[in-house]
Order: structure tokens, then C-alpha cells, then sequence
């Protein structure tokens, strides 16, 4: 009976019920596309425009960074709350609710400078931008994917958010650069006054629920705890560096509190009745897997926004809108990762591993590339094949991996649970930790190499007559060492990325999969083999 009835609801035609009856049912679902991406496009800070934005405030670099994964640490923790939030309220109350929070974060974003106003509402923002998001893709998913095949759904998703993701940055870029980087929250401003003019004239309330359920029961306290202990291990990994890490005092402070949060956080998660995170979670088979493949490739990947941003800013010296357009190139890349994958797991149902595999060897790729194109007197357009190989690893390890999370944890409020988890190291925890694990190994090398090649310029080696051209002899040594320093750190994830490729092609041979026999104790070998010489 329940299978008669799942094969009718599939085979029914797909509805918007909360469209008004006049509006054509064909361009319904791109009224939603066109929304989601307004949604995706917005933002507290802009990342094309931190160079405009540092030169007329006092915010630093790492300020900004700050902003950025608090926005980042917004979206993560709401993932639990999401299913609640489509069942308590209507479409027309979530989206208006929240292109109006969006609209005013970025109205405060682009009037203040005070740290301690913009966290908050970079961190709200960040939830408003999930909560959107997820209320108008769920709601065009049968249109999409009538079956709910999850391998279609997510690369499909994936366009979406890449897209947003690289093209803002471009936008923002330009804008700052014809104008101001205030206009680019003053455009943001004005698509969500469009998402509030299609849901108030274009729409009517509408919710999946008959009965609305409660919100009741909801572990918020947890839930705000879990966002303090996000930022507080943002502090220490965006600003370790620049406060030469546990030298700091205040470091030291955030750290110990952090330890003494978490403690408490993990005891709270075990005693309450309905914790904001079920700790059953990691019970599921291959989650641990999942995630621990996923912050390493986040590791690899967050040489995008440090290392890149290096080489462009102090070696190339390029403007901001010209790295925008550069970064441009990643999206066709990316949109090939979405084809393979929609082939791969969606037409084909094949096995992921050697997926991962192609993900990884994409990531060597474009760490070849980098590596051997790493030169100033190397033209810009010859980084293009690199960002594309880097835009459809992306592309194929974030859709495989979210796929194979979902494949692992079948209960839908469990795998909403599990999401939140996988977007902390996804989109919030790995690329944190990447910025400081580059930051210092550039500062590492660069002030080796600077010892090392710096003799030449000593002035017992120098002619009298050439001590007028120290100054730029000194500056061409030191762009020849920062290229020489990325050498480096590109050459240490050129050999992780190979490893990850290498150790995925294996687990794809049946018998090293399943076949490998654990090895025994050494005497215990020893008597086997004493058994088998008697």
C-alpha cells in the first residue's frame, strides 16, 4: 500500500502550491532559481572587495577573514534546524524573513566598522543565507530529480552554489573597482527587495505541514554555545600567526577557554534528553571516513584563498577586478566536476571510490600547474587550465562527498545533524585551519630561502657604484623568493594529492579492498611459520 502510494505520488506531476494561479507553472521553478541565486550572491563581506574595503577602514586582512567565517560559521550551525523551521512556518514567511534580515545585515555591514557589531551580524546573515537557500531548492527538488535521487540533486545544487560562490567575488571585484564596495551591499539590498516583491505579489502562504510543529524541545542554548566555540577556534586560527600563535597571552586565554567550552559543550550533547547534536551520528558507517576525507581535501583546496591570493597580490601585483575575471576560469571547470558526477552517480550508479580518485588527481593537476608556472615572467592566461582543474575538483569532491553522507546516514533528521558536522570541516573549520597552516609555512620558508639567497646582496659582495640599485635589487630578490617559497608549499601538496589519488585507485581493486588480511603479532607469525618449517 505504501509503495502504491510512493509510486503515485512520483508519477503525479510537479506543483508550486504557494504560486498564485495566474502565475504560468513553466517558469515557476525559475522564479525560485532566479531567487536562490540573488540569495547565494549575497553576503556580509564580499571577498573581491577586501583590498577596496582595507583601504578605506582600519580593518585588517584577518578582519576580514574573521567576518568571513563567521558569516561561514552561521550557515554551518543552522543545518539542524532547518527541517523545523520548513514545518513551523510558511514559504512566504522564511524567504521574506529572510531576504529582510540579509537586506539590513548588509545595510549595518556597509555603515560600521566595530568588530564587535559586525560579528553577530555576519554570523545572522550567514544563517538568513542558508535558510533561503534550503527553502527554495527543497521546494523545486521533485522538479529537478522527481525520483529524489540524491546524485542528481546534489550536483545539481553545486552548480548553484559554485556559481554564487566565484561569481560574487568577480562581482564584488568590479563593482569596488568602477565604484565603491559599498555598492556591491547596495545591489544586494535591492535583489532582496526583488525576492520580497515576487513572494508578496508572485506567491501566497503556503506550508508542507497541515499542523505546524512546535518549536519546542529545540536545544537552542547548545546550539549558541557550539557557534561561541566555532569563533573562538576561528580567533586562534586566523590570528595565530599574526600574534605569532601560543606566544600570545591572549591566545593562550582563547585556547584554554575553548578546551573548557568544549568540555562542557560534549557533556551537555550526553545528558540532555534532545541534544542540537546527536552524538549517534558517528555510530553510521564510513562518517568518520567521510569527514576526515573532507577536511583533507579542504586543506588542499584552501590554497585557492591564501596561496593564490599571495601570488597574485605581492608577486603579480594584480588588481583585484583582473583576479576576479582570472578566477572566472574555475567555473567551467567546475561545471565539467558537475557532469562527471551527475554521470558518475546519477546516470551510471557507479561505486565513489575511484570518483575520489579523479577529485584528487584534478587537485594534483592544478597543483602541477601552479607549480610549474609559479613566474613573473609568465602570462597571466596560462594559469586558466590550472583554475579549471582546481574549480571541477571542487566541483566533483563537494558533490561526491555530500552524496556519500547522505548514502551513510539514511535518517533524515540525523543526516541534517550530520550535515552540520560536514559543512563545519567543509565549508568553515578546514578552510580556517588551511590559512594558518599556509601563513606559517610561507613565513617558514620565505624567511629560510631570504637567509639562504639573501647572501648575494651583502654589502662586502657589492660594487660601490651599484649601492643606488640596492633597494630594487633587493625587491627582485624578494619576488624571486616568494616564488620560490610557493614552489615549495605547492611541491608538499602535490605529494598529498598524489598519495589521496594513488590510496583511492587502490581501494577501487576489489582485492586490495576486501581481500587485505590484518597482519598477526610477530610471534605469533613466528609460530605459524615455525609450524610450517616442522
Amino acid at each position: 500500500m505504501v509503495n502504491d502510494q510512493m509510486v503515485n505520488r512520483t508519477a503525479a506531476p510537479f506543483q508550486m502550491p504557494m504560486f498564485r494561479a495566474w502565475v504560468p507553472r513553466k517558469i515557476q521553478p525559475w522564479i525560485y532559481i532566479l531567487q536562490v541565486l540573488c540569495i547565494q550572491f549575497s553576503g556580509g563581506v564580499y571577498l573581491g572587495a577586501l583590498e577596496a574595503v582595507r583601504g578605506t577602514t582600519a580593518l585588517q586582512l584577518e578582519d576580514l577573514l574573521m567576518l568571513l567565517y563567521a558569516g561561514l560559521a552561521g550557515m554551518a550551525v543552522w543545518f539542524p534546524m532547518l527541517f523545523r523551521m520548513k514545518f513551523r512556518f510558511t514559504n512566504q514567511q522564511l524567504l521574506i524573513g529572510s531576504a529582510a534580515v540579509i537586506a539590513v545585515c548588509n545595510l549595518i555591514t556597509m555603515r560600521t566598522t566595530n568588530m564587535a557589531v559586525l560579528l553577530p551580524v555576519c554570523f545572522i546573515a550567514g544563517i538568513a543565507k542558508l535558510q533561503g537557500t534550503f527553502e527554495n531548492m527543497s521546494n523545486i527538488q521533485l522538479w529537478m530529480t522527481p525520483e529524489r535521487d540524491f546524485g542528481v540533486f546534489f550536483p545539481i545544487l553545486h552548480i548553484v552554489l559554485l556559481t554564487a560562490i566565484t561569481g560574487s567575488a568577480w562581482l564584488a571585484a568590479v563593482i569596488a573597482f568602477h565604484f565603491s564596495w559599498q555598492m556591491m551591499h547596495v545591489l544586494t539590498i535591492g535583489t532582496m527587495c526583488f525576492v520580497v516583491a515576487v513572494q508578496l505579489f508572485l506567491c501566497q502562504p503556503w506550508c508542507p505541514m497541515p499542523q505546524r510543529m512546535p518549536l519546542r524541545g529545540i536545544d537552542i542554548s547548545t546550539g549558541l554555545l557550539i557557534s561561541l566555540l566555532m569563533l573562538m577556534i576561528s580567533y586562534i586560527l586566523v590570528y595565530g600567526d599574526r600574534l605569532m600563535w601560543f606566544f600570545s597571552p591572549t591566545l593562550r586565554w582563547v585556547l584554554a577557554l575553548s578546551l573548557i567550552l568544549l568540555a562542557f559543550i560534549m557533556y551537555r550533547l550526553k545528558t540532555v534528553e534532545k541534544p542540537y547534536i546527536s552524538l549517534e551520528i558517528f555510530k553510521y558507517k564510513n562518517v568518520l571516513a567521510i569527514l576526515l576525507v573532507t577536511a583533507i581535501a579542504e586543506l588542499l583546496l584552501g590554497a585557492e584563498h591564501t596561496l593564490e591570493e599571495i601570488y597574485w597580490t605581492e608577486v603579480r601585483g594584480l588588481e583585484e577586478h583582473t583576479k576576479g575575471a582570472l578566477c572566472l576560469w574555475s567555473l567551467p571547470g567546475v561545471y565539467v566536476g558537475v557532469l562527471i558526477t551527475l554521470y558518475w552517480l546519477g546516470h551510471r550508479k557507479w561505486k565513489v571510490w575511484k570518483l575520489f580518485a579523479i577529485g584528487f588527481g584534478c587537485i594534483l593537476v592544478y597543483s602541477l600547474c601552479m607549480y610549474f608556472y609559479l613566474d613573473v615572467n609568465v602570462p597571466i592566461e596560462q594559469y586558466r587550465l590550472g583554475l579549471a582543474f582546481r574549480g571541477c575538483a571542487y566541483a566533483i569532491l563537494a558533490a561526491s562527498l555530500m552524496w556519500s553522507l547522505h548514502e551513510s546516514v539514511h535518517d533524515l533528521e540525523h543526516f541534517f545533524m550530520a550535515l552540520f558536522i560536514f559543512n563545519v570541516i567543509h565549508m568553515y573549520l578546514a578552510g580556517a585551519s588551511g590559512y594558518g597552516l599556509y601563513t606559517t609555512l610561507f613565513k617558514h620558508f620565505m624567511a629560510d630561502n631570504m637567509s639562504r639567497y639573501g647572501a648575494c646582496l651583502t654589502l662586502t659582495t657589492l660594487d660601490s657604484q651599484l649601492l643606488s640599485t640596492f633597494n630594487s635589487q633587493l625587491s627582485t630578490l624578494s619576488v624571486s623568493v616568494m616564488s620560490v617559497t610557493l614552489k615549495q608549499i605547492y611541491g608538499q601538496i602535490i605529494w598529498v594529492s598524489l598519495f589521496m589519488t594513488s590510496a583511492f585507485l587502490l581501494l577501487d581493486i576489489p582485492r586490495v579492498r576486501t581481500g587485505i588480511e590484518k597482519v598477526p603479532y610477530w610471534p605469533v607469525y613466528g609460530i605459524k611459520l615455525l609450524t610450517r618449517l616442522r
